[in-house]
């Protein structure tokens, strides 16, 4: 990341299948939530990727996902999940397994403002994201606790999903924090924010706008550009046809393509703080890593960081090309494994394999 210039790591660290995050307030989510004992990380780890970034020049922004994402809270907290491991989990979740916090119990406005600020306190970025996406209504629906709390107190759901958030929110801004959501949480809930709260879009470009005209600063992480996981294919069982949901693969050429100002007024292009690729871990780890991520994420950087070609053109998908090239060939001398991004035979003679050459 360093050596292209990318300078924040969004870790999305917890999810509905694991918690693996040791947190010493809360010793039990990882101890019940994590694969295996030996699949945590503890306070050290987390220190150490911390400074390891730091030096190199690269902010780490964490994120535990609320309310959604959370089913595996559950095992510790189980009056606190909504819907835990139902079936069908399509019917409440977005893959599986379902559950959801039930954020209409103060005990769980609580819990969250609590574990939140525990973990944001031991980190040094002045960011933290709370995640917000793809809330399942469903579960929600169904779930006896959550409606006799919404009827009790004559309140609606996005009502509860108000007073979560800002309680969320609220305790890391009095720590020092400023809060990070997914798009969800302006565009489909309309949840009061903080202003200063950033907000990332990832589920089309053409959301940028409707989240600058409420005038919240915007990461852009749209994943019809930059979601790096796409295109691997179905990973869900029993649908052997079944394509992944970003399809196809985002190559880095039109990942180059983005302009992160598009659409926007030029009294808005100052709340684009930059934009981040993306990738999710379905169906990547240690082994494929490397060839997944690059060169293809350094694309990002010229985008993001200057819109421009080093000469002061405008960015030029053949141009780029043998500078990427060299990126490339750089870091496999330093022992990574990236994807060629064409036969060598072509990246010794520019321009000879244009499409019209």
């Amino acid at each position: 990341m360093s050596w292209v210039k990318i300078n924040t790591f969004h870790w999305h660290i917890t999810d509905s299948q694991s918690f693996p995050l040791e947190v010493a307030q809360y010793p039990e989510l990882a101890m019940n939530g994590a694969y295996s004992p030996q699949e945590v990380y503890t306070e050290s780890d987390i220190q150490y990727i911390v400074q390891y970034a730091g030096s190199r020049g690269i902010d780490v922004l964490l994120e535990i996902d609320t309310p959604g994402h959370t089913a595996i809270i559950g095992t510790s907290y189980p009056d606190y999940v909504a819907c835990f491991d139902a079936t069908s989990w399509l019917q409440y979740a977005n893959e599986p397994p379902a559950g959801q916090l039930r954020f209409a119990l103060p005990e769980v406005v609580n819990f969250t403002a609590s574990l939140l600020v525990d973990v944001a306190k031991t980190l040094p970025s002045y960011y933290f994201s709370t995640g917000g996406d793809e809330l399942n209504t469903n579960c929600y629906a169904d779930d006896y606790l959550t409606q006799q709390q919404l009827n009790s107190t004559n309140t609606t759901l996005n009502d509860a999903l108000n007073t979560f958030t800002q309680a969320a929110h609220g305790a890391l801004i009095s720590a020092g924090k400023t809060p990070v959501v997914w798009e969800e949480m302006v565009l489909d809930w309309n949840v009061t924010l903080s202003n200063e709260t950033i907000v990332m879009v990832w589920i089309s470009s053409e959301d940028a706008l409707a989240v600058a005209e409420r005038g919240f600063r915007i990461v852009q992480a749209p994943s019809n550009y930059f979601y790096l996981d796409c295109g691997a294919g179905e990973w869900i069982g029993a649908d052997p046809t079944g394509n992944s949901w970003c399809d196809p693969f985002k190559t880095w050429s039109e990942s180059y393509t983005f302009d992160p100002l598009a659409n926007l007024t030029e009294a808005q292009y100052e709340l684009v703080l930059g934009g981040e690729q993306i990738l999710w871990s379905e169906q990547s780890g240690p082994q494929n890593l490397d060839p997944i991520v690059w060169p293809r994420a350094a694309s990002s950087a010229e985008i993001f960081w200057s819109a421009k070609q080093p000469s002061g053109a405008a960015l030029n998908v053949t141009e780029a090309l043998p500078r990427l090239h060299d990126v490339r060939y750089r870091m496999v001398q330093r022992g990574l494994n990236p994807i060629p991004l064409q036969p060598h035979w072509c990246a010794l003679r520019p321009d000879a394999c244009d499409l019209y050459a």
